[in-house]
C-alpha cells in the first residue's frame, strides 16, 4: 500500500501536532515523555508523530527499546518562504491602499 503524501503543511495544520513541535524544539524525548504531555491515548499521539515524521519535521530513532525524537526544522523554512511571498504581496496592496487614501485625502 502506498503511503500518503505528506507535507509541512499537513502538519501544522493540526493543533496537536503544532504543539508538540513546540515541545519537542525546546529538546528530544522519549515517546514515553511526549505521551505525558497530552490528554489523548499513546495511539493518537503516536498517529500524530508518524505523520510528523512523514513530513520531515521530527526524526525517530530507537535507543534500546524506546523511541526517541527529536525536532528537525528545518523543512519549516517551506512555510516561512510560503508566508513570505504573500506577507509582501499584501503589504504591498496595504501600501498602494494608503497612498490612495492619502492622495484622496488631499484632494478633497
Amino acid at each position: 500500500m502506498n503511503q500518503p503524501r505528506r507535507d509541512v503543511f499537513q502538519a501544522i495544520a493540526d493543533p496537536t501536532r503544532r504543539e508538540i513541535i513546540n515541545l519537542l524544539s525546546a529538546r528530544s524525548m522519549n515517546l514515553n515523555a511526549v505521551v505525558e504531555k497530552f490528554e489523548m491515548s499513546r495511539p493518537a499521539v503516536a498517529k500524530h508523530i508518524r505523520i510528523l515524521s512523514e513530513c520531515g519535521l521530527i526524526t525517530v530513532q530507537m535507543h534500546g527499546r524506546e523511541k526517541h525524537i527529536k525536532a528537525d526544522l528545518k523543512k519549516l523554512k517551506q512555510l516561512s518562504d510560503w508566508t513570505d511571498k504573500y506577507s509582501k504581496f499584501w503589504n504591498e496592496k496595504l501600501d498602494a491602499l494608503g497612498d490612495f487614501l492619502d492622495h484622496e485625502q488631499k484632494n478633497s
